[in-house]
């Protein structure tokens, strides 16, 4: 038995291997991912049954989920020198005369994309992944193989066979252009959801994508780095003995070990050459997934390059060029200002349409006030528009040369665009804000969107074309006016039939279970996401004890913090939000606890200020956060004399245990703490 099972898992991982290596290296993908996730999700329960056959270099590595506490410096075989830079054709054709002058006839360069990353050095011994270093000084970097194994383009084990006992390759680790976009998508979607303005919303996206990924390397659980798909191209090859003559052979090579080498290198005879494919990749880059900034040119045969040799800090036989910038000129025709769900107010730059890094740009976001006034930017200035990171467009500056005498400064709106209000901005505050909340078209229509959401009340039958029309027709004002619409009414709508209606009428009708979490979440209290709107029901149990809560008592829950808690003790002594939540109240919507979640909770941690800490083996973090809420407990993040007791799982972090000892507070294993829940 133990042979078949031996045998499967060696078969299961040989075969997962196969896809991962069509599929992210090749980009041929020959099953579908369901059929994948199966044949993973098999073998994972084989290797957790028989852990003796788990291999290092099982695809299931790749998963991600290994705790690292801090990453080992580790010193470079071969130093990771950095490359001399150049911006013009002039300079390239000088680095071309120095190759020259040293002798070398007859040679040829390769150019490849310079990617924008992150550089790591990969030590394979036997085939198979040993370790993995980023750059770091050059001379040291960090040990992050653990995060590295997560990285599907990248193997674990070499195909085929030719390949030397020990050799390092080097390349550059990236972030897809799909891949930032989705999570910061995500991200803003979130916050979007959580009331934050777009300033606030835009200062904590990803900035670009090669920030993204240094990040991304560093984070200290590798599951997290699993669910960011970064990716790789390899591109140099160091050890002793190799069996190559030149640089291009040496990749042609590792393509057929399993390496991801891009396709889009070149050999070339001459600097003309080079310079045709600078020409052709400056335009071409742009439709490519993974940002570039450049080309990288080198010497190809491995003699000439020893022949021609190093400086103290780089290579004689290679160089960079750098691409400039993608930057336009165009004119700025006007500026608008957006009304977003919270009231924020985002003025909008309105450009002639031009072309910039492969896409026409029309609109440019110009943040709030202060920026505008920073840049002096006035209506029929000639502007220059980058993108940032090469993903969002942003105006840098103004040619004043070509600036009208007649001109004006913009003088920023001090009433909202749509209602009229006069707009408010506090201290802290980057962005003005419309007040007038529960009027304000854009704001209600907005409100109504998010409430209607799926992880608010989830009526998927009543999209924003639909809340618009029944809006604008005067028949909903306010998210609780959706609850008391008939039938007739959806019928006075255009392109609404009868059996639209009725599913909308019935999905209406379901949300009334949704529970008490949801519900608060899908009011749309300013900075109340979906994450502490569960906390504040847990804690609150009910909407009239949260309604009568202090500002004091609102800061004794868990990561509400005094802005948060200012916004829901001002949104509770507004008369129209009592009106709107007795109206939902009457309609049969749920605002407290139901007695089933009533049972889970108790008050054994009342008053109990606790911080986890570690990784537990019976349930997960976030688990245990939502256990400790239900039973009157408060989650902290930092240790302090106040703390109750930290639960501790394994590998907990050493600062904070040299912390809690310092303190004298108690430390209670998750044995101990889930007896004191029973």
């Amino acid at each position: 038995m133990t042979v078949d099972v031996k045998h499967k898992i060696q078969e299961l991982s040989t075969k997962i291997d196969e896809h991962n290596y069509n599929y992210y290296v090749l980009d041929t993908p020959i099953i579908s991912d369901y059929e994948f996730d199966k044949m993973l999700e098999e073998l994972i329960k084989l290797e957790k049954e028989h852990p003796e056959y788990l291999l290092p270099d099982s695809p299931t590595q790749r998963v991600g989920g290994q705790i690292t506490k801090e990453f080992m410096s580790v010193k470079h075989k071969y130093p990771m020198l950095s490359l001399g830079n150049t911006y013009n054709e002039e300079e390239l054709r000088d680095f071309d005369e120095r190759i020259k002058k040293t002798g070398a006839t007859d040679f040829e360069y390769v150019c490849e994309l310079k990617y924008d990353g992150v550089s790591i050095s990969l030590v394979y011994i036997d085939g198979v992944l040993s370790q993995a270093i980023t750059r770091g000084d050059g001379e040291k970097g960090d040990d992050v193989t653990v995060n590295v194994k997560t990285i599907k383009s990248i193997p674990l084990k070499l195909r085929g066979n030719g390949f030397p006992k020990e050799f390092i390759i080097r390349g550059e680790i990236f972030m897809p252009k799909k891949e930032f976009l989705r999570i910061n998508n995500e991200i803003r979607k979130q916050l979007v959801e959580e009331g934050y303005s777009e300033e606030e919303i835009f200062e904590k996206q990803l900035k670009n994508p090669r920030n993204a990924t240094s990040g991304t390397l560093k984070q200290l659980n590798s599951k997290a780095v699993a669910e960011r798909k970064l990716d790789c191209y390899l591109y140099s090859i160091l050890g002793e003995d190799l069996p190559f003559t030149s640089h291009y052979e040496s990749l042609v090579e590792a393509k057929k070990w399993g390496f991801k080498i891009s396709d889009d290198m070149e050999k070339t005879s001459s600097i003309d050459g080079v310079l045709k494919f600078l020409d052709k990749w400056d335009i071409k880059r742009h439709e490519l997934n993974v940002e570039t900034d450049g080309v990288v040119i080198k010497v190809n045969a491995f003699e000439q390059q020893k022949s021609v040799g190093f400086t103290a800090k780089s290579p004689r036989w290679a160089i960079a060029y750098k691409f400039k910038a993608a930057r336009v000129s165009t004119i700025l025709e006007s500026i608008s200002y957006q009304v977003g769900r919270t009231g924020a107010i985002t003025p909008v730059a309105n450009l002639k349409p031009v072309q910039l890094a492969g896409t026409t740009v029309k609109r440019a976001s110009l943040h709030n006030a202060d920026i505008i006034e920073k840049l002096d930017v006035r209506i029929g200035d000639t502007v220059f528009v980058e993108k940032g990171g090469e993903i969002i467009p942003k105006i840098i500056g103004v040619d004043e040369s070509k600036r009208h005498v007649q001109s004006h400064e913009v003088k920023y709106i001090t009433h909202c665009p749509e209602c009229h209000a006069e707009l408010i901005r506090s201290e802290e505050e980057a962005n003005h804000y419309c007040p007038n909340e529960l009027v304000c078209p854009p704001q209600v229509k907005g409100k109504m969107e998010h409430f209607v959401s799926r992880k608010a009340m989830d009526i998927d039958s009543l999209g924003a074309e639909t809340i618009a029309q029944l809006y604008d027709a005067g028949l909903i004002k306010n998210i609780s006016d959706i609850y008391y619409l008939n039938k007739q009414d959806l019928l006075k709508i255009d392109r609404m039939a009868e059996k639209s209606a009725n599913n909308l009428i019935a999905g209406i009708e379901a949300s009334k279970k949704v529970p008490f979490e949801r519900v608060l979440f899908a009011i749309g209290i300013r900075h109340i996401g979906e994450t502490t709107a569960k906390k504040l029901a847990f804690y609150f149990k009910n909407i009239e004890s949260l309604k009568n809560a202090t500002l004091e008592q609102l800061l004794e829950v868990g990561d509400i913090g005094e802005k948060t808690a200012q916004t829901i003790v001002e949104y509770f002594s507004e008369i129209r939000s009592l009106e709107i939540i007795q109206k939902l109240k009457q309609a049969g919507l749920q605002f407290e606890l139901s007695d089933e979640q009533l049972v889970n909770t108790s008050d054994k941690l009342k008053d109990l200020s606790i911080v986890v800490s570690g990784v537990f083996t019976k349930f997960s973090r976030d688990e245990i956060k939502k256990m400790i809420e239900q039973n009157g407990g408060k989650n902290v993040g930092s240790i302090s004399g106040k703390t109750s007791f930290i639960l501790a799982g394994e590998n907990m972090g050493p600062e904070k245990l040299k912390k809690a000892e310092k303190l004298g507070v108690k430390i209670v294993s998750e044995t101990e703490f889930i007896k004191m829940m029973e």
